[in-house]
């Protein structure tokens, strides 16, 4: 089976222009300032590891977010590598794997490396719950993983009174030479009643289902990826830009906006720096309120 996206025509790039971006990389990059990187403070882990009642939200780090909902942990696409492929990570995360607290739930986007990580998935506790796009059940089994739940775009699973939907985005997968698009990629939506409903993006270009997901739900925090972006023409089918992550918040109709995507890794030509430039003046274009926008240091916990 190979999926694709609700636009057929936002397909991965060939092997042809993936050449022609490291070209005008080679040189550019050496102009890049990346002096500054994301903040991290101390975790309240005390807080963490007894809350059972609180909904909250803490960023580790690039898409990896810890939310405490209804008496479960979960954790969005967990990644503490060190390093991807011959990339350093710029900055650690806000928690170190060692000192999480147990995970009930996990929830994975999609099979890219940077948020399908095996090792950090086997650093987790043993006791935790997968939730994964339809095609990666099979393999996370053979990786050793036994309580997995697959599903396909619009599918729901409830577990604890939290309900997890899992919702389309514009990506794209492949892990191997031989995987490609073999399973599906997505955002995800955890709701519960009379708690605050929480839209985890993944990674997307900008398509029109972000309507649809507005349409379909009431979403209050919004975790959006605004990185990886440049250049644009090699890299808008599978991420937004800063300037379309806002627009895809308004599309969703949430409340508040989180940047994610950013500052972890260097997976595109954009700098950290960059990404929140142009975020902070998109919003001031759009005339946004500042409490609309929510930009986490590594390791801050907010509560809901």
């Amino acid at each position: 089976m190979r999926y694709e996206n609700l636009d057929t025509t936002a397909v991965p790039r060939t092997f042809k222009e993936v050449r022609q971006w490291r070209r005008e990389r080679s040189g550019k990059m050496k102009q890049k300032d990346y002096s500054y990187t994301v903040p991290v403070v101390e975790p309240d882990l005390q807080f963490l590891h007894a809350n059972r009642t609180v909904p909250s939200l803490t960023w580790i780090g690039h898409s990896t977010f810890l939310i405490q909902h209804s008496g479960l942990n979960i954790i969005t696409d967990p990644i503490w590598a060190e390093q991807l492929a011959y990339q350093r990570r710029m900055v650690k995360p806000g928690i170190a794997i060692t000192d999480v607290p147990p995970i009930d739930i996990v929830l994975i986007s999609h099979s890219h490396y940077d948020h399908l990580n095996i090792k950090s998935l086997k650093q987790l506790s043993d006791n935790k719950t997968l939730i994964v796009p339809v095609g990666l059940a099979d393999k996370l089994r053979r990786k050793g993983f036994s309580s997995i739940i697959e599903l396909d775009w619009w599918e729901q699973a409830t577990i604890g009174g939290v309900t997890f939907t899992f919702v389309p985005s514009q990506h794209w997968t492949r892990r191997t030479l031989t995987d490609m698009n073999t399973s599906h990629w997505g955002g995800f939506v955890v709701e519960r009643e009379d708690e605050p409903t929480f839209y985890f993006a993944g990674d997307s270009g900008y398509f029109e289902g972000f309507k649809e997901i507005g349409r379909r739900f009431q979403i209050d925090i919004a975790l959006m990826p605004i990185g990886a972006y440049e250049p644009e023409w090699f890299m808008g089918p599978q991420h937004v830009t800063p300037e379309e992550a806002l627009q895809a918040f308004l599309d969703v109709r949430a409340r508040l906006f989180v940047p994610m995507h950013y500052g972890s890794y260097r997976l595109a030509d954009d700098t950290p720096q960059e990404a929140l430039d142009r975020l902070h003046a998109e919003q001031r274009r759009l005339k946004l309120p500042n409490e609309s926008l929510m930009v986490l240091p590594h390791g801050e916990t907010r509560r809901f």
